[in-house]
């Protein structure tokens, strides 16, 4: 019982699918179905090969042959993951502390037993070698010593942010440490737009001599807006690091920014009318709260308070505080309050569920909102993956005609 208890839950979770979906396709009851997963009791043969067989189907795609190895550090919920295996990567080892985060990371991500997914990453910091040899690191580390609304919030409270803050601020020396001793090929950062300015440049400037004058990387940086590519402002700072001159430039980003008159607005994310739930409705309270609240600093002379929005609009950024009272982004209903935004448009907003591809949300509401609103934009990784591209197989060997080019002269960061 043991054995096909485990074998079925695990087809389960390679599915990626609700437990009524699951009912419905097996055409079992809900309540039994459960009773296979928990294994309480044996399911029948016709029912274990059906649930293979939507696992299978389910299951992404593995590369047997991948043009480069790559490894996922502060993964959240594996934005830029999906940019790298779409342009023939594949992940060997992810690290994520948030268990709500791999919940929805392992959902989507199913990987089987030969990817290892790390939770705290100083382990791994201390002895890189318990980490796969791979060709390109990517880490989207801790944000919020650095940001704006968290460095307010820490002087506030009194307490230490940027590199001072113990429990996430000097976690990029553990990417330094992981860089150090596996030297890969090339290595993508992304972080808020506020880390080039945070203690005067000091805090940057600590990053880039240890990128550059200790690890011995060429880098670039940049600061993209995803306005481009999603309805929304949202702007976070990339660097990008080669241990070789393998021509990159990050001026061949602008190729892959679409023109401006097809930049999206709200209406391309937004559900219908009739699929959401009267929950995204504000509370009568909560509305007249965010009223009063903005009236109140209005007088003051700032601008904080809600933002509503029509289907013709670009939303201010999504941010990991959204389940609270959903203010930067309301959406405006006619003859009633405004809402929400529901997780399945958060998704649409940050490019995870977007040209046919489906994002599966595992767990609350809350959880959910928090999780998209620390992601990365995807269709921005993306192009910076394909910006990217050219240089990584030059410096992998694995493209002759790419080799052959004359480098293009980099720009210093």
């Amino acid at each position: 019982m043991s054995a096909e208890k485990n074998s079925f839950a695990h087809d389960f979770e390679k599915a990626g699918v609700e437990l009524e979906e699951l009912a419905e396709t097996l055409g079992q009851s809900t309540r039994q179905v459960k009773r296979y997963i928990a294994g309480d009791c044996s399911a029948p043969k016709l029912t274990v090969e059906k649930m293979r067989e939507l696992a299978r189907a389910r299951a992404p795609k593995v590369n047997k042959d991948p043009a480069f190895r790559f490894i996922d550090l502060f993964a959240g919920i594996g934005g830029m993951r999906i940019g790298f295996e779409a342009i023939g990567g594949k992940c060997v080892f992810t690290s994520e502390w948030d268990r709500f985060s791999q919940k929805t990371y392992l959902r989507n991500f199913p990987d089987g037993d030969d990817h290892v997914f790390a939770g705290d990453i100083r382990p791994y910091g201390e002895d890189p070698s318990l980490i796969p040899e791979h060709d390109v690191l990517l880490a989207g580390f801790p944000c919020q010593p650095f940001s704006l609304a968290g460095v307010s919030k820490k002087n506030s409270l009194g307490r230490k942010h940027g590199f001072e803050c113990e429990e996430q601020g000097n976690l990029f020396f553990e990417i330094a440490r992981i860089i150090r001793h596996h030297q890969p090929a090339a290595f993508l950062l992304e972080n808020v737009k506020n880390l080039k300015s945070h203690d005067k440049g000091r805090t940057f400037e600590v990053i880039k001599n240890t990128l550059t004058d200790e690890l011995g990387y060429r880098i670039q940086t940049r600061i993209i807006s995803s306005a481009p590519f999603v309805p929304q402002k949202r702007q976070r700072i990339f660097i990008v690091g080669f241990r070789e001159d393998a021509g990159f430039n990050f001026d061949d980003f602008d190729a892959f920014v679409p023109p401006e008159e097809e930049w999206p607005t709200l209406g391309s994310i937004l559900q219908s009318h009739n699929e959401i739930d009267a929950k995204y409705t504000l509370t009568p309270k909560l509305w007249d709260y965010l009223q009063a609240y903005r009236k109140k600093h209005e007088k003051a002379g700032n601008g904080f308070g809600f933002t509503a929005h029509g289907p013709g609009d670009v939303a201010r950024t999504l941010s990991a505080r959204y389940h609270k009272d959903g203010s930067e982004i309301l959406i405006d209903q006619k003859g009633t309050r405004p809402r929400r935004l529901t997780p399945t448009e958060c998704a649409r907003l940050m490019g995870f569920e977007r040209d046919g591809r489906e994002w599966l949300i595992p767990v609350s509401d809350t959880q959910a909102y928090r999780q998209f609103g620390n992601a990365v934009v995807v269709p921005v990784i993306e192009a910076i993956a394909r910006t990217m591209q050219p240089a990584i197989l030059r410096a992998l060997g694995k493209s002759e005609a790419a080799a052959a080019q004359e480098p293009k002269q980099t720009v210093d960061a």
